[in-house]
């Protein structure tokens, strides 16, 4: 394949921090919560040293909960072992410019422990371990992410100081494709597309959503791993353009009672040659026995292994009959009322997961994704026929509607802990236990409304 523009080899950054073109090179992971976290590092130390043999980050990066406070609970992590190190070891595959930094490059990394044995529940690791298990079938999944958000025109030290209220949409109505409106986000919006472009990605477009000030950029499809790596740049980088053009963006699952932020996932399998194993040009549908089985591991695994595609409270605020998110545990030919839409041909044959919000990590959901297939692949289990019409007004199963119910399912699920390990669950589960307290703790805008007065 040819190196795409802005990815780097170690001899083309070696030049540029020569010549004194790069001087910084972040050293980066995503943590559970799915944030870019790690460390600016001088390029001249890059260069002589982490390149080689890493760099160190507290183990507490993936044992905290969203505002970074340290929870109990992480087998990995806590006070009584001292909060000791992991270490960053760079995938120099990964290699790349960061466009709106200047003298700036970008290296994603692998974590391990100081013995130099892999982080289990580091999330980049718990897909390269499902990626492992496709492999070994001869297999390479190809994964595209459709992450949608919303624009302000404040900035996020404003919305920060407004407690999130009374913020400014970059748009006054539903701009669903419309070109007007989006117009006055267009230098922001180019930017992001530009800048991206100039970090080693390959950007489709972008168009309008259907809540105020909402878009979603569209990039191309990769394997599973150049994808979720470049979800995650390219999540963190676009809110830090627009903090530079004095806006915020938001990707959380619902930030309003309007229609949420998706993060709809497209999967599909080929075999190490190139193989379209999810077709057969014989079949009235276009799709192999296999693909058969895989749609109907997701139906089988979906209600057990959402967590992983909707991780916080938010998540299931966007699952509501009616608003393209969906409820229903079904598949159908491009229909958008199911959770899964079989889509494309040859192959482009793949499925689209319309499960996950924007705020969802994307290692965890793709890896449930393999997961879910791999296990109906494996059973050979029967697909179910087709839904056709609204399913929001179907018998079939529903999408769990909380955190709560979730964990739940994902805690009982044989099938998650063989396929992830007693340590990811547990892990995970902690994760889930820690904000649904914090939920339950809280008391919000909402009850203040309606109880300060008529209470």
């Amino acid at each position: 394949m040819t190196k795409r523009s802005g990815m780097l080899t170690t001899n083309e950054l070696n030049g540029l921090i020569d010549r004194q073109e790069i001087d910084t090179v972040i050293v980066a992971f995503t943590d559970m919560q799915g944030r870019l976290v790690g460390k600016r590092t001088s390029a001249r130390l890059f260069k002589e040293e982490i390149s080689q043999h890493g760099a160190e980050c507290c183990n507490y990066l993936l044992a905290v909960d969203v505002e970074m406070n340290t929870v109990d609970g992480y087998r990995i992590s806590s006070w009584e072992k001292g909060y000791g190190d992991m270490a960053m070891i760079p995938d120099l595959s990964t290699l790349r410019l960061v466009p709106w930094l200047p003298g700036t490059a970008l290296v994603m990394a692998d974590l391990t422990w100081l013995d130099e044995t892999p982080v289990a529940p580091a999330p980049r690791e718990i897909l390269k371990r499902q990626m492992a298990r496709l492999a070994e079938k001869g297999l390479v999944p190809y994964v595209g992410t459709e992450l949608e958000f919303i624009v302000f025109d404040n900035s996020y030290r404003d919305a920060w100081a407004k407690g999130y209220r009374d913020l400014t949409p970059a748009s006054d109505y539903n701009i669903d494709y419309a070109l007007l409106a989006s117009t006055r986000m267009e230098p922001l919006l180019r930017d992001i597309r530009v800048s991206m472009e100039g970090a080693g990605m390959y950007c489709e477009g972008v168009k309008g959503e259907c809540n105020l000030g909402q878009q979603e950029i569209a990039f191309r499809y990769e394997d599973a791993l150049t994808t979720c790596d470049n979800h995650s740049i390219y999540k963190n980088g676009s809110k830090e353009i627009a903090d530079k053009h004095g806006k915020a963006i938001t990707f959380m699952a619902k930030f309003n009672e309007r229609e949420g932020n998706s993060c709809h996932i497209h999967i599909s399998f080929r075999g190490v040659d190139g193989d379209p194993v999810f077709a057969d040009k014989d079949d009235e549908l276009g799709m192999s026995k296999m693909f058969r089985h895989f749609l109907a591991g997701q139906l089988k695994t979906m209600r057990e292994l959402t967590l992983f595609f909707a991780p916080n409270i938010n998540s299931y605020k966007r699952y509501v009959d009616g608003s393209f998110a969906p409820t229903a545990v079904a598949w159908g030919l491009d229909n958008r009322t199911c959770s899964l839409r079989v889509v494309g041909h040859g192959l482009g044959l793949r499925v689209e997961n319309r499960v996950p919000g924007g705020d969802v990590n994307q290692y965890l959901a793709v890896s449930a994704l393999i997961a879910g297939g791999l296990y109906g692949i494996e059973n050979e289990l029967e697909l179910e026929p087709m839904f056709e019409g609204n399913a929001y007004g179907s018998d079939a199963p529903r999408v769990p509607t909380t955190l709560r119910e979730a964990a739940e399912l994902f805690g009982r699920s044989e099938i998650a802990r063989a396929a992830f390990g007693d340590d990811v669950v547990e892990h995970y589960l902690n994760n889930a236990r820690i904000e649904i307290a914090a939920y339950d703790a809280a008391v919000t805008d909402w009850e203040r409304v309606r109880g300060f007065e008529r209470f």
